[in-house]
Parts: structure tokens; C-alpha cells; sequence
């Protein structure tokens, strides 16, 4: 494909997209009128609509059909919905700001996690499930002390403090945490090992996936599979080394809902 005809699909499907907007705002609720049972939240760090039509759009061109997030939408399976998640001091938005703004629901400074421009700290929607009762987990890519899945936990006005955020995760008890950042948790963090903390607390800790796949359904699980982030999946898929030691995405959801 080249570069001519991908701008021009784009641009159609760009200008359909008003279009399809107004069809799922119209659309019945799923599942009917039922209240839900469980809230599943999904993030995508940095990706828009532009990125869903474009995804799309490239699918279509290069394998003669959908992709099944806009295939959702079409056949009325689901419904969406706008939020803005700018920061409340740049122009452009960090991954702090932008998960504060849906985690915490209020626009805070790049680099800040749940803290407002005048020390405001909105609790947490995590926060809040666990308070009230629900079993609780955060499953990611990334270290789970990383910005995008602890703007949904955590209070604290520095993304860069990992290793403080870990130990808030200590207090807060959530029932799995699964994910990256092994060297902000064990031997290696700067304020000392916290791995036996959690142990003492009754966590179950899983350090590969063999040990993840074999844990049982009692809480709370503490997930660490990589040092920093994960490989992403198509490094992972060309390893066999990787293979047998890192868990996908897809095994880490599947345990944590178990």
C-alpha cells in the first residue's frame, strides 16, 4: 500500500466517523437493562479514535476484513463514548495526567498521579471498588508501579517514584497485581526489598510463568515477570527462552479473573 492511497482511505474514513458516533449514542444498552456484575477497564496507553479508524482502515486493506474493536461498534455490540483526558499543565498530556484523568477524575499536571494543581488527592477508582467491597486487580505491560495503571491507584505528585508507589501498593492490598517492574519490588529497589512484606502479608508472589499458571484461586497474587516493562509480544513470540518464562497478556487476564 502506499502512502497515497492509506491518506486518502483515511480521510474517508475520518469523515464517516461522525456518522458511526451518532449510530452508537442511538444504539440500545448491551446486555439489556441488567446491572452489571463485574467492570472490566481496558487501557490502551496513547491510543485515539484516529488510531481505531486507522487500524481499521489497514485491516481492511491488508486482510479483506475488519478489526474487531470497530466491528464491535458496527454490528451494535458495544457503545462508546468521549472523555477528555488533557493535562491541566501542557499542551501535551502524559501518561500520568491522562490516567489520573480517568482513574482519578480530575485533570492534574504531567507527572502527577491523582494529585490536583491545589493538592486536591480524588480517590482512586481501584481505590474505591476495594472499599466497597469488590475484588480488585490490575493486570499490565508495564510495570504495574508505572504511570498508566497506577494513575487508576495511587496518590502521589511524582510518576518517577516507583519504588514509593510499590510500597503504597503494600497498604492498599489489592487482590492481584500483575505485570513488570520486578526492581522497584525485590532485592534490587532502592529503599529496600519488599518482597518479604508482602509474603508476610499473605501474598502469593509469582517471578515467571510457569509459577503464575500453577497458583491456585486464593488472594492476594503479586505478578512480577520482568525487571522493567514486558517484551512487547512480538519479541516474545521469536523467543523461545522468553516463551517459557514470561506470561502473555491474554494468560495474565485469564488468571487474574480465575
Amino acid at each position: 500500500m502506499n502512502r497515497r492511497s492509506l491518506l486518502k482511505g483515511g480521510l474517508l474514513a475520518g469523515l464517516s466517523v461522525p456518522l458511526v458516533g451518532l449510530k452508537d449514542v442511538m444504539a440500545a444498552p448491551v446486555g439489556g437493562t441488567k446491572k452489571a456484575k463485574n467492570i472490566i477497564m481496558m487501557v490502551s496507553d496513547g491510543m485515539s479514535t484516529g488510531t481505531l479508524n486507522m487500524a481499521d482502515l489497514y485491516a481492511n486493506r491488508t486482510y479483506g476484513r475488519s478489526s474487531k474493536w470497530l466491528g464491535l461498534y458496527r454490528d451494535n455490540k458495544a457503545v462508546r463514548a468521549l472523555m477528555d483526558t488533557a493535562s491541566a499543565s501542557s499542551m501535551v498530556t502524559d501518561s500520568a495526567a491522562a490516567s489520573s484523568s480517568w482513574g482519578g477524575g480530575m485533570r492534574v499536571k504531567n507527572g502527577s498521579l491523582n494529585v490536583g494543581m491545589n493538592g486536591e488527592k480524588p480517590q482512586p477508582i481501584l481505590q474505591k471498588f476495594k472499599e466497597k467491597g469488590k475484588k480488585v486487580g490490575c493486570v499490565t505491560t508495564v510495570p504495574i508501579t508505572h504511570a498508566t495503571p497506577a494513575g487508576f491507584c495511587v496518590n502521589i505528585d511524582n510518576r518517577g517514584g516507583q519504588d514509593i508507589i510499590a510500597e503504597i501498593y503494600l497498604g492498599l492490598k489489592f487482590d492481584v497485581m500483575m505485570g513488570g517492574g520486578s526492581k522497584y519490588f525485590g532485592e534490587h529497589r532502592a529503599g529496600g526489598n519488599l518482597l518479604p512484606k508482602f509474603l508476610t502479608q499473605g501474598y502469593k508472589v509469582a517471578e515467571n510463568r510457569n509459577e503464575m499458571l500453577v497458583l491456585d484461586k486464593s488472594k492476594p497474587v503479586l505478578g512480577l515477570f520482568a525487571e522493567d516493562g514486558l517484551p512487547y509480544e512480538v519479541d516474545r513470540m521469536h523467543d523461545a527462552g522468553l516463551q517459557k518464562t514470561v506470561p502473555t497478556l491474554a494468560e495474565m487476564t485469564m488468571k487474574a479473573i480465575d
